[in-house]
């Protein structure tokens, strides 16, 4: 097997950031070990045990994403995927009310968490690829639980590789009625993106952006304190690694709904159960809160099998203020056939 060693650019900053843990690399087609361990960034759990990682580092491609498994090895698989610069440990919570019955798989995108910077910028496609990587790899077909913008995606693994989908959860998902993009830019200055985090982490301005950013993040989408002590905040948020690829993804974000809007027109969506999460909570105006449950009806009604929830005091962290309902969310799904009407809105 060859063996995949994370780009130079990474290395050297972790060397100088994160001083590696031993970490084994698998390959996501097989699950069997690479020729040669990769590493892991040092992370910081003094006082946060349940944080420590314990996960490795999986081939899939040309990148390489960090994983973490808890639960029972022949439960029913769940991948979970974080929004827009999240990491493995913001499903904690609902991992924890999870992991009794089910396999739970949470990842970390290329460049995210604690995974090796990416070979390649982020796109629609890409995304996918890792998706339907981690998911064979469990066995498939998944429920994927997707958060805001991973929401896209899990959308878009369902719809080009079904076999692989047993059902979705969307958390507060990302949705773009009619997304334009003038010019596609992203992948132009995604090394711009790269460059700036490198600089903060060269200079150790990453340690001390990376956890503030996070900090006022949470502070605007979730009521709950952060479910990672200070020191995994800052072993992962303080890497120049995840600045820079946080950044790149806002930029790829206008480019990725529009190629999943187009992708809508040319595939079908798969008659699998599907359950959107509706967090009003942190929409004041009554006519956005309307505007923003209506688009979340209308991913819903994809499927026949579709229902929508509305979490009328919920932010936007719904996988961490309200695990009682992802945990629900997956308890429907898994109990299908059956399900619920098409479009069928509950309140909780």
């Amino acid at each position: 097997m060859t063996e995949i060693v994370p780009p130079a650019e990474d290395a050297a900053e972790d060397a100088a950031e994160d001083p590696a843990n031993a970490g084994a690399a698998l390959d996501a087609g097989s699950g069997s070990p690479a020729s040669a361990p990769a590493g892991l960034p040092a992370v910081d759990t003094a006082g946060d045990a349940a944080a420590r990682p314990g996960g490795e580092l999986v081939n899939v491609g040309r990148e390489q994403v960090h994983v973490v498994t808890s639960g029972p090895a022949d439960g029913p698989p769940l991948l979970l995927s974080s929004g827009l610069g999240g990491a493995w440990f913001d499903w904690r919570p609902s991992a924890a009310l999870l992991e009794d019955a089910h396999r739970v798989i949470a990842f970390d995108r290329p460049g995210l968490g604690l995974s090796p910077a990416a070979h390649a910028a982020p796109t629609l496609r890409r995304e996918v690829d890792v998706l339907a990587a981690l998911a064979a790899r469990a066995g498939g077909p998944v429920v994927v639980l997707a958060h805001s913008m991973a929401a896209f995606h899990a959308e878009a693994l369902a719809r080009l590789r079904p076999g692989l989908v047993r059902g979705l959860v969307l958390v507060d998902p990302s949705y773009e009625r009619n997304p334009r993009v003038a010019l596609r830019y992203a992948a132009a200055l995604t090394p711009a993106a790269t460059a700036t985090g490198a600089v903060l982490g060269a200079t150790r301005l990453a340690r001390v952006v990376g956890p503030l950013g996070r900090r006022l993040v949470l502070k605007h989408t979730s009521r709950r304190d952060d479910p990672a002590s200070g020191g995994v905040v800052r072993s992962v948020y303080g890497r120049g690694t995840v600045l820079g690829t946080a950044l790149a993804e806002n930029l790829a974000y206008p480019e990725m709904a529009l190629d999943l809007a187009r992708l809508r027109e040319r595939c079908p969506f798969p008659a699998v159960p599907l359950v959107v999460l509706t967090a009003l909570g942190d929409v004041k105006e009554p006519a956005e809160a309307r505007k923003w449950a209506a688009g979340h009806a209308r991913l819903a009604a994809m499927s026949p099998l579709g229902s929508q929830i509305e979490l009328a005091d919920a932010l936007h962290m719904v996988h961490l203020d309200r695990p009682d309902a992802v945990a629900d969310a997956v308890a429907a799904v898994l109990a299908h056939p059956g399900g619920n009407a098409a479009g069928a809105v509950e309140t909780a």
